[in-house]
């Protein structure tokens, strides 16, 4: 058996394809996703809830005293790439982990675990699922789920700044 040592800044700046093969090949000696398809990763796309702004809005305040969940949420208010029947948003784990900074991808997961559950709680509904995961190492969630949270994000931005305005305005000296 070889070993090869690469850096940060070698794998980053390698070629597309060069990475994401390193990736499938890290996220498959962890074990988090099995070699070959299975009908458990479409059965999982199946069972994933649409969620409302309100539903987000739920979410964010079971969560919001663990702020890596936190972060992990609001990753999902990118853009991802839509596709299948039913419609689905995909993300790669591995750009979810470098935009979080989380040092681990058993943290990313416990993140998204968190925020299933919390969702559960909110729909008051066991089998509700925030997301699910399929064979590539991507995680899956309901494209009206994406555009709640991109919506959540940009609605609690505006609230703050209207604030932070609000502020500047009582503490600006009088003319």
């Amino acid at each position: 058996m070889t070993g090869v040592t690469l850096t940060a800044d070698q794998i980053r700046n390698a070629p597309a394809p060069v990475r994401e093969w390193i990736e499938q090949e890290v996220i498959r000696s962890l074990g988090l996703v099995p070699r070959a398809p299975t009908a458990a990763a479409t059965a999982q796309a199946a069972h994933l809830v649409a969620c409302s702004v309100e539903d987000m809005a739920g979410v964010v305040e079971h969560i919001r005293g663990t702020f890596p969940a936190v972060n992990v949420l609001f990753e999902f208010g990118r853009p991802g790439v839509n596709y299948g029947q039913p419609a689905v948003m995909t993300f790669r784990l591995m750009d979810i982990l470098h935009h979080t900074r989380l040092q681990q991808i058993e943290q990313l997961m416990t993140c998204l675990e968190m925020i299933n559950k919390a969702l559960a709680d909110v729909r008051k509904d066991p089998s509700a699922r925030f997301c699910g995961f399929d064979n590539e190492g991507h995680c899956l969630i309901a494209p009206q789920t994406q555009a709640s949270i991109a919506a959540l994000w940009q609605d609690m931005m505006a609230r703050q700044q209207a604030q932070q305005t609000r502020a500047n305005d009582r503490i600006a000296p009088a003319a």
